[in-house]
């Protein structure tokens, strides 16, 4: 069971840092600051630094506005995510 709690959670931590590290590349693309995309999808600034650190795990429906201000497909952000 340890294993298995502990399997969980790695797998979680590496798909935050995934997910973390497509936002943080497409925001720094379209050269939108991390208060900017904040303000956008009405969220505190210091939440989209936890979600890009991989700190906060985004609902499915702010990971869809993040891609809707970013102008990119949801399955883009997802990418490389299993």
């Amino acid at each position: 069971m340890f294993l298995s709690i502990f399997h969980n959670k790695f797998m979680k931590d590496e798909r935050n840092l995934l997910l973390a590290d497509n936002i943080r590349a497409e925001r720094n693309r379209k050269k939108i600051t991390q208060a900017t995309l904040a303000e956008m999808v009405n969220v505190s600034e210091s939440t989209i630094s936890l979600i890009e650190r991989g700190k906060q795990t985004p609902s499915v429906f702010l990971v869809f506005d993040i891609s809707k201000v970013l102008e990119i497909d949801i399955k883009d952000l997802l990418k490389n995510i299993k």
